[in-house]
């Protein structure tokens, strides 16, 4: 089952990029208490995510922050030294927190993983934004197979 706006978070271990190494932190704890703009993209360094979807969340984190964010952060099912390095390399590395959701647990038990085997990348997770607070998911976004429109930082920006 998917996972819906007024849903709990599935409590999930979701490996931190941070500049010491990765750092295991639980969803449960991670999100409770706060705002967080969470956004998951089907690969680091892949067209659209690498060209549109980071780039927009880097770009717009002032005002989404204005806006009661307390945190943007992206999940994909990569491990956390790509994510990192991918963070470094979009100059989003301080501003967007990395969440490498490399088994794909997290997208599974949030029921948005998708089979992208025939592009050799095997099970990802879904294109999509949510906005979660204190662990209950208020807002979501998910995209249709090869597209980029509601997941992004302006879209959610109307949101909030």
């Amino acid at each position: 089952m998917t996972i819906k706006v007024g849903d709990k978070l599935p409590n999930a271990t979701l490996i931190k990029a941070t500049e010491n190494g990765p750092d295991a932190v639980q969803a449960d704890d991670y999100f409770a208490g706060r705002k967080i703009a969470l956004f998951s993209v089907p690969g680091a360094f892949t067209p659209t995510c690498s060209a549109r979807h980071l780039p927009g969340f880097v770009d717009k984190i002032d005002e989404l922050k204005a806006k009661g964010v307390d945190e943007v952060a992206c999940t994909a099912v990569n491990d956390a030294f790509v994510m990192g390095a991918w963070a470094r390399q979009a100059g989003a590395d301080g501003k967007v927190t990395m969440l490498a959701d490399g088994n794909g647990a997290f997208v599974k038990a949030l029921g948005l993983d998708s089979d992208f085997g025939k592009f050799g990348m095997g099970t990802r997770g879904q294109r999509f934004s949510m906005i979660v607070d204190d662990g209950v998911v208020k807002e979501l976004n998910v995209e249709q197979p090869g597209e980029f429109k509601v997941s992004s930082a302006e879209y959610m920006l109307d949101q909030l």
